[in-house]
Order: C-alpha cells, then sequence, then structure tokens
C-alpha cells in the first residue's frame, strides 16, 4: 500500500484522522495553563498572608492582585503607582537608594517609603506614598527621613492625597508629578525643623508630659502600650547619638518604639507623629496646671 495516497497518509489523511497526526500531549496544554494559574492564585495567596505582618518589596509588590473596576471607580495596581512615582523623581535626577512597601492582607491598601540619595545630618530625605482600591483613603504622599545611627523612619506629616479619586479620567503621571513637587517644597522646611529639634533642650518633666499627652490623652493615634517603651527609650537611650536631652532624641524615642508595630499600623503612626511634635505643645501649660493643682491641694 502507498502510505502518501492510502487511507493513513496523503493530503486528506489529516482531516480524517486529526487525533493521530497531533498526538498524545496536545490535549495537555490547557491543563498546563491551569496549573500555571493556580500556582500565580497560590503565590498570591501567600504573599497575601505574609504582607499582613512583614513588610514587602517592590518586586513582591507587583504580584498583589488588583480588583476589577467600575463605571465610577478605576483601581490602581499598587506597583504601578510606584513604579510612576520612582520614573517622576528620576525625570528630577532624585536617585532611590532603598525602598520597602506594607500592605494590608487584602491586598486593598498599600503603604510605602522611598528613601533618597540625598542626606542631611545623619539622616536622608525619604517620601512616603498610600494608596487604597477599596475607597477607603485616597492616593497621597508625604515627605520624610530616614536616621542613620538607628534606622528610624519618619514622616514631616501627615500624608496629603493628590487625587480626588480614581476615575477613568485620571492621569497617574501628572497627580505623581503634583505630588512630588509638593514634597520637594517640603525638604528644606523638614531639615530646619529637625535642627531646631537637635538644638531644644527639654526638661524630664516635659518630656514625660508629652508621653503622657500622646497616649494617655490620645493626642497621638498610636497603641497606648507604646506608652512605656516610649518613655525606656527616651530615658535610657539605646545610641550616644540620643544621649541629650533635646526633642530629637524624644522624637526618635518614638519612632524607635513605632518598629516594633506591624507594617501598616507603623506607617500609620508614624505620619501622625509629625504633625503631633510640631504642633505647639501643651506640656507647658500642663506643667503648669499639675504644680497649680499641686499647690491649691497642698493648701
Amino acid at each position: 500500500m502507498n502510505l502518501s495516497t492510502g487511507p493513513w497518509g496523503g493530503a486528506n489523511s489529516c482531516s480524517r484522522c486529526p487525533a493521530l497526526y497531533k498526538g498524545p500531549l496536545e490535549g495537555l496544554k490547557p491543563f498546563n495553563s491551569t496549573l500555571k494559574k493556580e500556582k500565580n492564585l497560590m503565590d498570591q495567596t501567600q504573599l497575601l498572608t505574609h504582607c499582613g505582618s512583614n513588610k514587602i518589596t517592590r518586586e513582591e509588590l507587583r504580584m498583589v492582585p488588583t480588583p476589577e473596576g467600575t463605571e465610577s471607580h478605576h483601581p490602581l495596581a499598587h506597583h504601578l503607582i510606584v513604579d510612576a512615582l520612582a520614573e517622576t523623581l528620576a525625570f528630577r535626577h532624585i536617585s532611590v537608594v532603598r525602598d520597602e512597601y506594607a500592605v494590608s492582607q487584602d491586598g486593598m491598601k498599600m503603604f510605602g517609603v522611598l528613601d533618597l540619595e540625598t542626606a542631611f545630618e545623619g539622616c536622608r530625605f525619604s517620601i512616603g506614598v498610600r494608596n487604597s482600591n477599596d475607597k477607603s483613603m485616597r492616593l497621597a504622599m508625604t515627605v520624610g527621613y530616614r536616621v542613620f545611627v538607628c534606622d528610624n523612619m519618619a514622616f514631616h506629616g501627615d500624608f496629603t492625597p493628590v487625587l480626588a479619586k480614581h476615575t477613568k479620567h485620571f492621569s497617574l503621571i501628572d497627580a505623581v508629578s503634583v505630588g512630588v513637587d509638593r514634597m520637594q517644597r517640603n525638604f528644606d522646611p523638614m531639615r530646619q525643623q529637625i535642627t531646631t529639634w537637635k538644638e531644644s533642650l527639654i526638661c524630664e518633666d516635659e518630656a514625660k508630659l508629652v508621653i503622657y499627652q500622646a497616649f494617655v490623652e490620645e493626642a497621638l493615634e498610636a497603641p497606648k502600650h507604646l506608652a512605656r517603651r516610649v518613655h525606656d527609650l527616651y530615658f535610657n537611650p539605646q545610641f550616644e547619638e540620643f544621649a541629650p536631652r533635646t526633642r530629637w532624641s524624644l522624637a526618635n524615642a518614638f519612632t524607635s518604639a513605632f518598629k516594633e508595630l506591624d507594617p501598616i499600623p507603623q506607617f500609620k503612626a508614624t505620619a501622625k507623629l509629625g504633625s503631633f511634635l510640631v504642633s505647639p505643645s501643651k506640656a507647658p501649660s500642663m506643667l503648669a496646671r499639675t504644680e497649680g493643682e499641686i499647690s491649691r491641694t497642698a493648701s
């Protein structure tokens, strides 16, 4: 039999017997594709489980899933925001030397800090960024710094929103560019603030009253159990640089204690600390009131 023209060969043979010539491995492709999707889903699940109690890298941030959008709300992938921020900084010749991120366990909320190459007085400038895809908070940024000696992360103030909401007409690059411009204008005031803090001596009673005001009077949004830790870190400093009894040493006692928190609570407390410390201190008035009450009680 001529196999080229017989029932198992020739030009017409493929149409009559496609399974024979496609081979037994052809049907495994959809299965492999399913396995790959399942593995990606498993990796994402493991990452999100890890996210709640650990900071993650930018590469890990790329694996965090983004929810589907609606007509009125278009979620932004967290990693795209960070990429846009890094690109905007690079356009201004500002280099990022280190970055780290915190993501909620459902993947909806993200906080991050990008440490910049520019250094000053034992610190390095940084930019904080936050985003959410569940409408719980707006895309926002803040300027901050990283202290070399202790690796403390600190922010100059709370996060400042850069847009009203995620819509289909939103330009990420434009919004991030505006945000970076605002942050750069805060670099010098923050540098001056740190210089002032380093020169500002405070008495023991004032330091105690600031801690009391932060945690007992709840003037600072931070867990109350850290009050003792802040007290110990200030009055028994772990680094020689914080031995002087200054507002700078007190600020670092707070940020050192915040490192014991999970990532997202740490970012939130740190962002609130800046405005708390720069606001007019109530410590002197509290001290005077306390002394007056003692005097009245004694008489």
